[in-house]
Order: structure tokens, then sequence, then C-alpha cells
């Protein structure tokens, strides 16, 4: 069974690092960068739980681009103060006032848990905070309580609308994480573009081309160089397509919808900011914060008809849909969740794959925070 991802051979020239090790230094880094000590053990505990699960767009390779430099850019606030400008029964409005993404998703999750186990559903909704890692992360917050999580954030724009070109909308992921009687839950997180930057800035450090499909010009034409990309999508030159592709022979416009959906649920229920204005720069091309905003729902099945009911029918629907009839070719059907669980079980005896890319930033950020770490692929 094949469940190593889909960039064949990238771990060639990886260096294998332990997942403790790891943690611990993204944890000290951000310290180092002044994010308090318990924030930190926060967002490193999201970003190694994207290394964990094979989602290697939204692990270590995003402490310094999107957290530690945009600290020093004076853009994100590395000390997280949340505000409550709302809390009902079963709902509640924060404001992250600029600070870490996690923390704020944190708090927010936990409160829609609690709201869920007295009142069976709680939703909360955050403004002004910034980009706050996997999205899965949050959603099996709540299966870890047993409970239906379900989660969604706007970001800088970068989705054309289905036939337009410029990039409006952000990836958008619109994220569920249900409890299941097997020894995983069903997570399904994904951007609703066909890709996203994360993934592209994965190609571009494996030094490989985008698909055909992903990327789109100014003309309406699809991009595959995977470098150029990176940077247009910044400049507005370039934008990704809608989850479904170009057009709606192919069902763009599903893409289109669910990203709008999310734009939606995270500015107007938290009265917060959308789409261009989440660009990042001002009109002279000066880097601003990104005041992002999210949404955290919580289920509880005890509500319902009980979580070990909920459980055996959500885990007999995952296992019926693997045994069902393979294409020709194929020896197995994965439902979502099962990969990041398979990654797990190959990663916790391997360590976390790190490529030459990503070893000289963990060198420059150990040598600018004078950290005591001496890594293997050191003494190549």
């Amino acid at each position: 069974m094949k469940f190593m991802d889909e960039y064949g051979d990238h771990y060639a020239d990886c260096a294998w690092v332990q997942f403790p090790e790891l943690e611990k230094f993204m944890e000290e880094a951000l310290v180092h960068a002044g994010v308090p000590a318990s924030d930190a053990k926060i967002i490193g505990d999201v970003l190694i739980e994207s290394d964990k699960r094979g989602i290697d767009s939204h692990g270590i390779g995003r402490l310094k681009p999107i957290y530690i430099d945009r600290i020093d850019m004076g853009i994100m606030n590395p000390v997280t103060k949340i505000d409550v400008i709302k809390d009902k029964e079963a709902t509640a409005v924060l404001d992250g006032n600029n600070g870490m993404g996690h923390v704020v998703g944190h708090k927010a999750m936990e409160m829609a848990i609690a709201k869920a186990k007295k009142y069976g559903i709680g939703m909360v909704v955050a403004r002004n905070s910034n980009h706050y890692g996997i999205a899965g992360y949050f959603a099996t917050m709540a299966t870890h309580a047993g409970m239906i999580g379900v989660t969604g954030t706007n970001a800088r724009p970068s989705i054309a609308p289905t036939f337009g070109v410029e990039n409006m909308l952000g990836t958008n992921p619109l994220t569920f994480g249900i409890p299941t009687d097997e020894a995983f839950p069903f997570v399904l997180d994904c951007a609703t573009s066909v890709s996203q930057r994360g993934k592209i800035e994965v190609y571009g450090r494996a030094g490989k081309d985008l698909p055909p499909g992903w990327v789109l010009d100014n003309e309406g034409k699809t991009r595959t160089d995977t470098q150029q990309v990176l940077k247009d999508l910044t400049t507005g030159k370039a934008a990704l397509t809608p989850l479904g592709g170009i057009g709606e022979m192919t069902g763009g416009y599903k893409g289109f919808g669910y990203a709008t959906v999310v734009e939606i649920l995270s500015a107007a229920l938290q009265d917060g900011a959308w789409m261009k204005a989440l660009n990042g720069f001002d009109e002279n091309q000066k880097a601003i914060p990104y005041p992002l905003g999210h949404f955290f729902i919580a289920i509880d099945p005890e509500h319902f008809m009980g979580l070990a009911t909920f459980k055996r029918i959500a885990g007999t629907i995952c296992r019926e849909l693997r045994a069902s009839n393979k294409a020709p070719g194929e020896d197995y059907i994965f439902t979502a969740g099962e990969k990041e669980y398979l990654a797990w079980q190959f990663r916790k005896e391997h360590g976390c794959p790190v490529p030459p890319s990503l070893q000289k930033v963990m060198v420059t950020l150990r040598d600018r925070f004078k950290m005591d770490y001496h890594w293997d692929f050191e003494k190549k």
C-alpha cells in the first residue's frame, strides 16, 4: 500500500530529525523571538503535528518565513492578547489583536468544545488573528474530546474566481474532524483551491515544476514555473485555481463557492477583514499585518444518539468505502485522515524529513539565537 506523498523521491536529500528535538527547537526559537513560553508550546505543538501527519507545507517549513520573519518585521505580535468581544451560551466572538493565530485558535476551539459539552453545539469566531497552521489541528482538538470539529479561515488573496484571473479569495480551508471507532478520526483538511501556496513552496524546495492547472496567469493560461509563480502570487501576476480547476467543466465553480462560504464565515460573523484587506501590503507596498478571521464549531454527539453509536456508524461508513471495488491497477482506497495516520506510523520511527533548504534555515536560526543544537546533517 502506497502512502508516501506525491513528491516522489524528494526525500532522497532529506535529513531525518526526531520529533521531540525538532519540536523543542521550534519552541525555543519562538521564545527567543519574543513569544511567551506557554504560547510557544501551543505553536510548536501545532507545527509539529503538521510534520507528524506528513503535511510538510505547514510544519518546520513555516517557522521562519511565516512566523519569526513577520515578528521581526513588526507585522505580527509575538505576545497574544485575546479579547472576548461577546460570550453567549453557545457562541462567542474573540479578537486576537494581531497575535499568534495558533494561540487564538487553541483558545477558540477550547471554548467551542466547552460550550458544546453543555449545549450540544458551540461556535466561536475570531478576528484580527494570523495564520494558525493546519486547520486539522483544531478539528482534531474536537475529535480528541469525542466531538465533531469544524473550522475554517480566510487568508491573503490567492484564488481567482471562476472565469476570473485576479487573486481575490484566500485558499480558505473548510475542515472537518469526525471521531470514529477506528484508530484514527476522519479528518478532511484541504484548501478550497486545487493546491495551496504551502504545497507550491514544497515543490519549490524540491526544484520541481508545478502540475498544469494549479496556477493561471492574467491571460487565463496555466503556469508551471514554480519559483516565479511564488513571486507572482504576491504581486498579482498569478492566481491559484479554485477546487475543480479552471472554468466550469470540471467543477471549478464549486471550489469558488466553498471558498466564498469560508470567506464570509471568517469575516461577517466577527465584523472582520476580508479579501483585499488581507493582502499584507499597503498602497506603497509596505508590509502590514494580515488581520485574518477564523471560525470554530464543536458538536457533541452525546446530545444526539450518543458518541458510541456515532463512532460506530462513522467508522463503518469509512470501512465500507475502503472495501468498495477498486479501479484497475489500484489496490487501495483511502478515506480522509488515513494517509496522515499512516504517515505518522512511519515517521514516529524515522523522524521528520528535513530537506537541505530547511536545514540551512535551522542552522541560521540556531546561530542567530545561540541555541545549543548540533545535527547529524552538519557533519556531511
